[in-house]
């Protein structure tokens, strides 16, 4: 396979989708988590952990009406951050890819690269949030032990998933004339 190059003839290698893969991989995994644990389930919010946390942080009851809108202004700005990955992801991916941008799409390498960001986002709030600062928990109370552990497992089969589905796909080179090129052993 020939390395790709980037705009000032540096050999940027198969990385093109690495970087924007894994942001947006980071900033949809946390939408997930918003979205579908916060919000939906709501098994806990940013703060719900902080009556037992290792940190010293105010606790905040969710079962509170003052205490759910401190833990909604802080689950705003986890959401926030979510978002501002995914923003960064598309500005990388677009300044990227500057043809066949339809094509980048359908890139297992892309799409692989979004699932090592998933779990990579799993992983590294899994272990600060939940195990060295303890400020929130995946589902809190007797075995929340056991719930984020599963938290922690997904991120890493999500990565494991990812990084298989990224060396299976077929290097996106933008500027090239469209002819799939063979990965090289």
């Amino acid at each position: 396979m020939a390395a790709a190059t980037d705009r000032i003839g540096v050999n940027a290698g198969p990385a093109g989708l690495r970087l924007p893969g894994i942001m947006l991989g980071v900033g949809l995994g946390g939408f997930v988590d918003g979205i579908l644990l916060h919000q939906l389930l709501q098994w806990h919010h940013m703060l719900t952990g902080t009556d037992t946390d290792r940190i010293g942080v105010k606790y905040y009851n969710p079962r509170t009406v003052s205490g759910l809108e401190m833990n909604t202004v802080w689950d705003g700005l986890f959401h926030v951050v979510c978002w501002l990955a995914v923003l960064i992801g598309l500005a990388v991916l677009s300044s990227r890819v500057t043809h066949r941008r339809r094509r980048v799409w359908t890139s297992r390498v892309l799409w692989g690269w979004v699932l090592v960001g998933w779990g990579l986002f799993n992983l590294v709030e899994g272990v600060i949030d939940h195990q060295v600062l303890g400020i929130h928990h995946v589902h809190g109370g007797p075995h929340q032990t056991w719930w984020d552990i599963g938290f922690l497992l997904l991120g890493a089969v999500l990565m494991a998933v990812g990084w298989l589905v990224q060396r299976t796909g077929t290097p996106f080179e933008p500027e090239s004339d469209g002819a799939a090129r063979p990965r090289s052993a």
